[in-house]
């Protein structure tokens, strides 16, 4: 191996670190206590060496939340592939969407909660975020019409009962059923 390949390599390695430590403490403490100081301390590197990787606490938030939407793009599209009939597709890409929010709370809140610079619905939108929105559409099934807006509402809906959930404004215990209504309304829209 090369010198230059060697330290490239320990450069992949440093940043999979940063991503690793910032997630970690977000899970434990919050985004708001993800600083490059605490990341700087958390993996033994100085501050400077962190912004050779990101620029600050917001690039690093926007690779976190890359990955979850590549993430979750892989478990909705398992979803729209694995079943067959189109109530149990999209029951089981809503499912798998509110079991991936519960799932990964910490990476949620950097993909659709807090404020980045991801682009949704334009042209800069990041590619693992289209697929994850084009098994939304996939999942209402073939020929619907409005089916864009149709997965938007339907997108809508269950960012909502995710952020009711996880805010305590209702129940976990009533989570099924409440699935089992916004899968029975938008199968039934035409």
């Amino acid at each position: 191996m090369s010198i230059a390949e060697r330290k490239e390599r320990q450069r992949a390695e440093r940043y999979e670190l940063i991503l690793a430590a910032a997630r970690e403490l977000a899970e434990a403490e919050g985004w708001d206590a993800v600083t490059t100081r605490r990341l700087a301390d958390l993996i033994n590197y100085s501050q400077p060496v962190l912004y050779s990787h990101f620029k600050g606490k917001a690039d690093i938030m926007v690779a976190l939340a890359t990955r979850g939407f590549a993430e979750l793009a892989t478990r909705l599209k398992m979803e729209t592939t694995n079943v067959t009939g189109a109530p149990d597709v999209l029951r089981n890409v809503c499912a798998a969407y509110l079991d991936f929010a519960r799932s990964r709370p910490v990476v949620y809140e950097a993909m659709f909660v807090l404020p980045t610079k991801i682009k949704f619905a334009s042209e800069e939108t990041p590619p693992a975020l289209r697929a994850a929105f084009a098994a939304f559409v996939n999942a209402l099934g073939p020929d619907r019409q409005d089916s864009v807006f149709l997965a938007e509402v339907l997108w809508s809906a269950l960012h909502g009962m995710v952020a009711l959930e996880q805010s305590e404004r209702i129940p976990a215990f009533g989570a099924e059923d409440r699935l089992k209504i916004l899968v029975q309304k938008f199968s039934s829209v035409q």
